[in-house]
């Protein structure tokens, strides 16, 4: 008698494995991919360096149906304690190709740092991204969401992106972005796409006076802004209005709970003194937003995003 051989389907992380190898991990804390050091471990996390890679691992992704979570520079994000269910693609596609002439532009893949962008276009004389210098985290954040400082931001510079979407890939204009303060047609929900690259408008100009203005940049930016682990901004300024200043106002500032203080050098950054709990910075979101709204009636809206398990149980 023939025995039955019975075949049981691949799970779709071993999917995933089959394309990437030693490039997916299991149960991996995602605290050292973010600025501010904190936040549980991912299921799965699946590092790309290549645009392509991104695509490849997205359309397994959406075959499969799995839950994801996109992660580039790791600012602008609070992680979980509890972590981060399903999948996590953390992005480091970093191609970066200067085209010179009348119109300067440079094109780069997402995972690209936005910083580090800037100072390479000052060692070439282009100007332009000089406000970016200060800008945490990566092109495709800074697209999604409409990056911006010192009077600059992303609508000024982006000249097309390149997104997937489950139909396939694209190219979106500046135009069709949507762009308004800090939010995006991908960021307000009105389309559902992944950012694979950007071809940003330069100006040429010299070394010495993009570096000069970048150094101002950065010269204010300590000034303002305090050091070490944080999210960055952590809320949108109300119209007419500064988020640093009501929370001061509010008398918040240099407020503690656990490891997780409201910055003594600006309200609008919370700050993470070592082992801090993604919770602790939670309960100051809450406690900020509850005396701001009953001391002045405005609504604190996060500029930062929560992002895994943020279940009460």
């Amino acid at each position: 008698m023939n025995k039955m051989i019975m075949t049981i389907p691949a799970l779709p992380v071993d999917v995933l494995r089959l394309s990437f190898g030693a490039a997916v991990q299991e149960n991996v804390s995602l605290a050292p991919y973010t600025s501010a050091r904190i936040g549980g471990p991912a299921d799965t996390l699946v590092t790309v360096t290549s645009a392509d890679e991104f695509a490849a691992a997205m359309k397994i992704i959406w075959e499969h149906g799995m839950v994801y979570t996109i992660l580039g520079g790791g600012s602008n994000v609070l992680v979980s304690d509890k972590g981060v269910r399903g999948v996590v693609v953390l992005n480091r596609a970093k191609d970066v190709r200067f085209e010179s002439g009348d119109e300067a532009t440079v094109w780069c893949e997402s995972g690209v740092i936005f910083s580090n962008l800037a100072n390479r276009c000052a060692s070439k004389g282009l100007s332009g991204l000089e406000w970016a210098a200060t800008v945490p985290g990566t092109i495709g954040g800074a697209v999604y969401g409409n990056a911006g400082a010192f009077g600059g931001d992303m609508s000024q510079n982006l000249i097309w992106t390149e997104v997937l979407t489950r139909t396939g890939r694209k190219k979106i204009s500046v135009d069709e972005m949507r762009y308004a303060y800090r939010t995006s047609i991908f960021k307000n929900g009105n389309e559902n796409a992944i950012v694979l690259s950007a071809l940003l408008r330069l100006k040429n100009s010299s070394k010495a006076e993009v570096s000069a203005k970048i150094e101002s940049f950065s010269e204010k930016r300590k000034a303002m802004q305090p050091p070490g682990a944080s999210m960055g901004s952590m809320f949108k300024n109300p119209v007419g209005d500064h988020a640093g200043r009501l929370i001061e106002a509010a008398g918040l500032k240099g407020t503690r709970i656990g490891n997780a203080e409201i910055s003594t050098a600006h309200a609008n950054f919370f700050v993470n003194h070592g082992e801090t709990q993604a919770g602790d910075i939670r309960a100051l979101i809450d406690l900020t937003r509850d005396t701001v709204k009953n001391k002045f009636d405005v609504e604190l809206e996060l500029e930062v995003e929560l992002i895994g398990d943020w279940s009460e149980r």
